[in-house]
Formats: C-alpha cells, structure tokens, sequence
C-alpha cells in the first residue's frame, strides 16, 4: 500500500456517504411532496370549446371539487384535433398533480387509433376514475322537414350525400356515433366537424346543416327550446336522462346503439399518493346531490369507477370496442 492509497480510499468513502445520504433525502421527500398536494391551484383541461359537454362536465364539478382539494381548480379549454390537443399536453405536463385532464374515448382510443402521427400515446395518460356516461341524441333543425328517425333514414337514402350532420370533432363520439348510424343505416351523409359540441349545435340551429349527433347538454337546451327537434337516443331503450325522447330499437333501428363516458387522467409517473387522493375527492364530489342533479338536468348521468386499477381495467375492454367502431364505420382522420 503506498502512502497515497489511504487518503484517496477516504476522500472516496465519503463521496458515497455524501451521495447516499443525498438520495434518502430525495426518496424521502416524494412521499412528503404527494402529502403537500395540493398546494396550489389545480388545471382542469377540457380539449371542446367552451358550451359542449365536457366543458359542462368540467365546471359542473370544478368548484366543488376545489373545495374538497383546498384549492382551487381552473377549467382550461384547449380545443382542437378532436380533443388530442389536450391529451397531448397533459400527457406532457409535469406528473405532480397539478394538470388533469378530462376526456372521453376520443383522447384515450379513438384518435391515436386513428394517427399513428399523435404527440401522445395512451400509456402517457393514468386513469384515475371515470365520472359519467350517457347516450347521444340524434337531433335536426324543424326546418328540415323530418320528424323521426325512420323519416331521417328515408331521406338519406332518396339523397344520398345531401344530408349534412355535425359534430364536435373528428374522432369525436357524436362522429363515430353518426358514421355508425350511417353504416347500420345503409345511408351516406356528409360530415362536418366543429372544435366543440356547442359550435356543432349552433350550426344546425342556424340551418348550415340539418342534423347532428349530439351531446345531452350541447342538445338539450335548443330541444327545450323549440329551436331542434330530438329524433332518438342512441342507447337501445330510452333514457331517463332525455325523458320524452324514444331509443333507437323503439324509433325502428334495434340494430344500432352506443353511448359514451368522460373520465379523469393525469400524466404517467403522477405517485400513486396523489393519484388516489384525486381519485377520492373526485367520486365524493360526483355523489354529492347538488352535482347529481346538475348534470341530471343536462342529460349526463353520474357513473363513477370503484378505483383506479378498475378504470383501467374498464378501459382495456372499452378501447377495443372503440377500435373495432372505428375500423367497421371507415372512420379516417381527414
């Protein structure tokens, strides 16, 4: 041993003393970082405009949600591509709990079935709960001449391609809910997309197309309203949630049939701490009475996961339905 050797050994001990002892503090720090949460106000981002259904969904629960968190939670509309733009940037956020997301199958299965090209995939967005479900409604302007849905079937085929319907997005529910019609139909119309249901709407109520396949609370209000006429649901059976309104199989189509859900993600690698925090306030806030009936009187009905191991498991089974929806319906991004 030279008389150099021992002073090195040393100088090195130390290193690793220091440089353990930096790592247990870091790997004690992220228990006691989830326990913080939250500790400043929480992004709720919605990927519709403003007015549509998940824009409802997300300020129907925002403020008591807040309350539930001690802070507050900011809706923020980042509309575009069907919703990917929004999947897209939660998927790229920080995993600390501070970015949530609220989507439908559109985000989680059908779009990134849909470009191959996307800035996220599924796996970079953790399921936390689902919190509602519904079925669409197929919807037209009075002007239109058409009074059920046997009457809009009819037309579609003396027309083929005259008939324009809207939705909320490429890849959106209303979209893959109106191109399955279409096939089980055996009807051609033409699609036109918008970058929110209320957008969508407002155009069949200004007469630019004659139907859509709409949300219950992008709907609802102009059905009530005199100014849209609801043809059917398009769950089989009708729907407490749009009283008055028949389902396809009592309208005269019993071979077609959907409905769709919205949930709450957040980033992959958020802790699981902070993860099931989320998951608590969120499904006591979505049993609070007051919460129920809000979305009631719009047509969405509350419809909570058990925990997020089991929104995941739903949504491995729910994703393939979605794929095989699109591929049979010949939906295309363009």
């Amino acid at each position: 041993m030279t008389p150099h050797a021992c002073p090195t050994r040393r100088h090195t001990a130390r290193l690793l003393v220091t440089l353990l002892a930096l790592n247990g503090t870091l790997l004690m720090s992220l228990p006691a970082m989830a326990q913080a949460w939250p500790a400043k106000p929480i992004r709720l981002v919605v990927g519709f405009a403003p007015g549509g259904a998940a824009d409802y969904v997300a300020r129907a629960i925002s403020d008591p949600l807040g309350k539930a968190l001690g802070q507050s939670v900011v809706v923020d509309n980042k509309p575009g591509a069907g919703s990917s733009l929004a999947a897209g940037f939660v998927a790229k956020a920080p995993a600390d709990g501070y970015t949530v997301l609220i989507a439908s199958p559109s985000s989680i299965s059908v779009n990134p079935t849909l470009n191959s090209k996307l800035n996220y995939s599924a796996s970079d967005l953790l399921p936390v709960t689902q919190i509602t479900a519904s079925p669409l409604v197929v919807a037209v302007n009075p002007a239109a001449g058409i009074n059920t849905l046997q009457e809009l079937i009819s037309m579609a085929k003396a027309k083929p391609g005259v008939l324009n319907y809207t939705s909320s997005g490429i890849g959106s529910a209303p979209h893959l809910g109106a191109a399955h019609f279409s096939k089980v139909a055996g009807v051609e119309m033409v699609h036109i997309p918008y970058k929110g249901g209320a957008p969508a709407i407002q155009a069949v109520v200004a007469g630019d197309a004659q139907l859509t396949f709409g949300t219950p609370p992008s709907v609802l209000p102009m059905v009530q309203a005199g100014r849209l006429k609801a043809l059917a649901v398009t769950s089989p059976q009708r729907s407490a949630l749009v009283p008055g309104v028949p389902g396809t199989s009592e309208a005269g189509l019993p071979a077609y049939g959907m409905s769709f859900w919205y949930g709450v993600f957040v980033p992959a690698g958020t802790p699981p701490e902070i993860t099931q925090k989320l998951f608590q306030a969120t499904n006591a806030v979505m049993q609070l009475p007051e919460v129920k009936a809000a979305l009631a009187r719009e047509g969405t009905d509350v419809s909570t996961s058990k925990s997020p191991e089991d929104f995941a498991n739903f949504l491995k089974t729910d994703n393939d339905f979605w794929v095989r929806l699109v591929k049979s319906a010949g939906v295309k991004s363009d």
